[in-house]
């Protein structure tokens, strides 16, 4: 049947849904990339809360969402902007959530790391001691649930830092105590204005030099980085600077087919958020560049790039709003309810936009389910035939 969605300027138009999805079936892990998706949390829809209210997760929902990642082969990439930290989601939210997604993890066989930050500190700014303390409780508690570190981003360390200096001091001191490799985050200011300047300048080749410094100093303790900065070019020019045995996961939610691909100078490696969504197709992608097909790569994953850019098009911080949602339509969980109410976070025509653009790439393992969710949806805010 078709459905009327809604325009940016509200103007209804005539779509017809499909009505086969792609057949995208289980599969090992990959051989010539290391892929995690960042996952999203399932909140409990009948939990009596507000948006100021810690987060009440449907643990059993989310825990599931995580095996149906696991079982196409994609590593996990836990308790980071994807599953709202602090977006929603606090650290005693976040460190329940690492805690029994490792323990999954060594039950199902698969692969996870978990973010470290130090979002337990809240008010005003910190001195720097207290910041590194925050980072030492979150590696503590990830080293011992056996899950591989991801040291995020730090809020406190943006808004205490009075240079260069102090970010190399802070995080030279956590890749000393770590147990094993971590992976280095860095987050732009377009997923989180609070992380300006971070590195300890706002020019990006300045922050650039002080974010190698920090690696070159302790190669042995970096897997990789993961860059999310938008901004391809820069991305291939860092990874070049990398030290031997230092990987690039990419972040850039725009650009990973062709940095996935890779040139004749090297590749890298993926911690995407729009994997959430793209999941399946995605870990199908990455099988055929395991044989080294580039060109079916970028075949099968190129097509998807327009719906990422819709997700994660400004204010880029609310794709989380539009992962949500497909992961509804797509029928991982019963409702669309975010922690911290953020299912309000995007318009009605840009979520019709979402499903459009995923319904056309065959995301939905139930065109119908979906159909008939987005048409309850419709309803809901007024939309009729």
């Amino acid at each position: 049947m078709t459905l009327h969605l809604p325009g940016a300027r509200g103007a209804l138009r005539a779509y017809e849904p499909r009505t086969e999805p792609l057949a995208l079936a289980p599969g090992a892990p990959f051989a010539s990339r290391t892929v995690f998706a960042a996952a999203h949390v399932v909140a409990d829809p009948y939990a009596d809360t507000t948006p100021d209210s810690p987060a009440a997760v449907d643990w059993d929902a989310t825990l599931a969402f995580r095996r149906h990642l696991w079982s196409h082969g994609l590593g996990v990439a836990e308790a980071m902007d994807t599953a709202q930290r602090g977006m929603g989601l606090d650290w005693a939210g976040a460190a329940e959530l690492i805690r029994r997604s490792a323990a999954e993890a060594q039950a199902a066989g698969g692969r996870i790391a978990c973010g470290v930050g130090t979002d337990q500190l809240t008010g005003g700014p910190k001195a720097l001691p207290e910041v590194r303390a925050a980072y030492e409780e979150q590696l503590a508690l990830v080293e011992e649930s056996g899950a591989q570190a991801i040291l995020m981003a730090s809020r406190a360390l943006a808004a205490t830092a009075r240079g260069p200096e102090d970010y190399l001091a802070v995080y030279g001191h956590l890749l000393r105590q770590a147990a094993d490799p971590v992976i280095l985050h860095w987050l732009g200011p377009m997923f989180d204005p609070a992380l300006d300047g971070y590195w300890g300048s706002a020019d990006l080749d300045a922050a650039t030099d002080t974010f190698l410094q920090v690696i070159a100093a302790h190669p042995d303790k970096v897997d990789g980085i993961k860059v999310s900065l938008l901004d391809a070019r820069r991305e291939v020019e860092l990874r070049r600077r990398l030290p031997k045995g230092v990987r690039c996961y990419t972040g850039d939610d725009f650009h990973y087919p062709e940095l996935i691909a890779g040139d004749d100078h090297g590749f890298s490696h993926a911690l995407l958020g729009v994997f959430d969504p793209l999941g399946p197709l995605a870990a199908q992608a990455v099988r055929v560049l395991d044989t080294g097909d580039r060109d079916g790569f970028r075949a099968l994953l190129d097509p998807t790039v327009e719906l990422a850019r819709h997700l994660f098009r400004a204010p880029t911080r609310f794709y989380k709003t539009g992962v949500v949602f497909l992961a509804w339509l797509a029928g991982h969980q019963s409702h669309f309810t975010m922690v911290g109410g953020l299912q309000s976070a995007r318009s009605l025509p840009h979520l019709a936009r979402a499903y459009e653009l995923a319904d056309r790439l065959g995301l939905f393992p139930d065109p119908k389910r979906a159909e008939d969710r987005m048409r309850t949806l419709l309803s809901l805010y007024g939309v009729t035939p």
